[in-house]
């Protein structure tokens, strides 16, 4: 009895198997019990031991099997103004640091970030993802945020780091001149640069930030609603043939609710055409009926003039009436060369069907005649 109540008043194998997946921070828990000179220290790989003596920081190992001596205790041996050699037992609060990966941890913007847009102006948008963290430097983060936790986990300090994310994420996007429709193509470098933003302030803490997703970047319900509309009308394109088109496609599908559309559409406008046949009683008032307009008339064709050519000189050029008028003088004949524009060289009048009519009708003969 004697002997074992000896051997419990002192620990002689100090080690921290972690079963957690978020756990950062555990202080081995001694109960009274002092530590003795000599001890073995066990820090697995992902780990780092820190002894505190007094409420002040000594010791900090990394992975590895350590003898708890003078020899490697530099920052304790000072503090207790041990002599080599001195064996006696000692206390001391000991923190296992997890040095391993946090991976998989949320940020978002909790309200919008106001930036402004070459295409559509002032916008808001919403960003969100995931990040992960690690200690690099146990000795800082002990000091800065873990104080005295008796177990420390990742959610404790992830509402701050979330803090520090959303600030800097807000001013990268706010400055970087990328429009909102290209943002997507660009989140692993926005991901980036707000990473290497945050990392100084973060290794304050004795953190760092291996990794930083933007897994999206949304706009207002109502900004999107109308990004869809102008979509939907970019892909219909001109919307009166789309709207032929989904007629004929309603036609050759009778079952369908489209084909139904259209049929009930050409039952109203046969009812329509009917009941106007049907006499007064059922026609359409004048005044209900659409007016029609009808259309203008085309312009009329220029008329063509003519060059004359007699006795190696051409005059003109004329109209087809003064041509008529100089038959009756006998000025032309159907011997007369002529020309019009677009004509292939000069011809006879008589050869050309506008101006061979000219001389089918039969002039009346002079006055008194």
């Amino acid at each position: 009895m004697v002997f074992d109540f000896l051997k419990g008043q002192f620990i002689d194998v100090i080690h921290w198997t972690d079963d957690t997946r978020d756990t950062m921070v555990w202080r081995f828990e001694r109960q009274g019990h002092e530590i003795k000179y000599g001890a073995k220290l066990t820090v697995r790989e992902g780990q780092a031991a820190a002894f505190v003596h007094e409420g002040q920081l000594a010791d900090v190992f990394g992975p590895g099997l350590y003898m708890l001596e003078t020899n490697n205790m530099p920052v304790m041996t000072a503090l207790q103004h041990w002599d080599h050699g001195f064996q006696s037992p000692f206390k001391s609060e000991i923190y296992f640091i997890n040095t391993t990966r946090f991976n998989d941890l949320k940020w978002g913007t909790k309200n919008p970030i106001m930036t402004r847009d070459p295409e559509f102006g002032p916008v808001r948008i919403r960003a969100f993802g995931t990040y992960s963290m690690r200690v690099t430097d146990p000795a800082k983060f002990m000091q800065e945020i873990v104080g005295t936790d008796g177990e420390f986990t990742a959610d404790e300090i992830s509402f701050q780091i979330r803090n520090v994310i959303l600030q800097e994420m807000s001013r990268a996007l706010a400055a970087s001149n990328i429009p909102v429709l290209d943002m997507a193509a660009n989140t692993a470098d926005l991901g980036k640069l707000v990473a290497t933003a945050i990392n100084p302030q973060i290794a304050e803490y004795g953190l760092s930030l291996p990794e930083l997703y933007i897994e999206n970047i949304s706009l207002p319900e109502a900004v999107e609603a109308a990004l869809d509309k102008r979509t939907s009308m970019g892909i219909v394109g001109d919307l009166n043939r789309y709207m032929q088109f989904s007629a004929a496609e309603g036609l050759a599908q009778p079952g369908s609710a489209a084909g139904a559309a259209v049929g009930a559409g050409i039952g109203a406008g046969i009812g329509m055409g009917m009941a106007q046949n049907m006499g007064p009683w059922g026609a359409v008032p004048p005044t209900a009926q659409p007016q029609m307009v009808p259309p203008p008339p085309p312009p009329p064709a220029p008329e063509t003039l003519w060059h004359t050519a007699k006795d190696g000189t051409t005059d003109g050029p004329f109209s087809r009436s003064h041509l008529g008028r100089m038959i009756t003088q006998g000025q032309f004949a159907r011997e007369t060369l002529v020309w019009s524009a677009g004509q292939d060289g000069w011809k006879p009048a008589g050869e050309i069907a506008e101006l061979a009519q000219l001389f089918t009708v039969a002039p009346p003969p002079p006055p008194g005649a």
